[in-house]
């Protein structure tokens, strides 16, 4: 199963709620494109469902790991010019569901955030990639996010308890899904995503050419999108919630 073709995304949008499983999901996925839209002087905020409390790559005491990847996670977002990140809290890393109490709290946030674009991890699974974009957390954000835009947080007879008036999310953004059609040229603001996930030091830091990687991943997706030679790209799917 794949997505249908992207649809042309919004000339106006101002307020963009980025919505991911982990820590590092925005920088992998996203960062130089969220670069962009800083620049262009939209409003981004971050919210992370878990803190990433099953990652790393070392033997730093777990209980640790939280707070730790939280404090990347901010200073990630500071690379690009993010201001507002949120966590979520409840939710475990690795072992995350699409349930009714996850859409309640992305419905919150989103009725709160008010924006127009929501960027989340793909509900649908890569099969060329498994490891990494076909996390099952991934995919449980993806779907819970899916849900909240649409129906949750527009309908007024939703969640009611929440306290916050509905909103209607006009356009949404998947990560790491297959055969992802929309290409955004980050050329320029790559040396900012690097910044991003190198902040990342418990998930990247093991990494023997960090950057090699990033650009080769990048590059493909510069040259699928029919980008000239030398340029570097982050690739999605685009859709209207009409």
């Amino acid at each position: 199963m794949s997505f249908p073709p992207s649809a042309t995304p919004l000339d106006d949008a101002q307020r963009v709620l980025c919505v991911f499983a982990h820590p590092d999901d925005i920088d992998f996925g996203a960062a130089g494109t969220v670069a962009r839209w800083v620049d262009a002087g939209l409003e981004v905020a971050y919210l992370l469902v878990t803190r990433g409390d099953a990652g790393g790559f070392d033997d730093t005491p777990r209980e640790q790991m939280p707070v730790l990847r939280e404090a990347e996670q901010r200073a990630a977002a500071a690379a690009v010019g993010v201001k507002q990140v949120e966590f979520l809290d409840g939710y475990r890393d690795g072992i995350l569901t699409p349930t009714i109490g996850l859409r309640r709290d992305i419905t919150a946030a989103i009725r709160r955030f008010r924006p127009d674009r929501v960027l989340t991890n793909s509900p649908l699974r890569r099969w060329d990639r498994i490891a990494g974009p076909s996390h099952p957390d991934h995919l449980a954000a993806g779907e819970a996010t899916t849900c909240a835009v649409y129906p949750d947080a527009r309908n007024p007879f939703t969640f009611t308890d929440i306290g916050l008036e509905p909103w209607t999310v006009r356009e949404i953004w998947y990560s790491g899904g297959p055969s992802p059609d929309h290409v955004v040229d980050i050329t320029d603001t790559f040396p900012r995503k690097l910044a991003a996930l190198r902040a990342h030091v418990s998930q990247t830091s093991h990494l023997a050419d960090l950057e090699g990687m990033l650009t080769a991943r990048l590059t493909v997706a510069a040259e699928a999108g029919g980008l000239p030679a030398g340029r570097l790209a982050e690739a999605f799917s685009v859709f209207s919630t009409a």
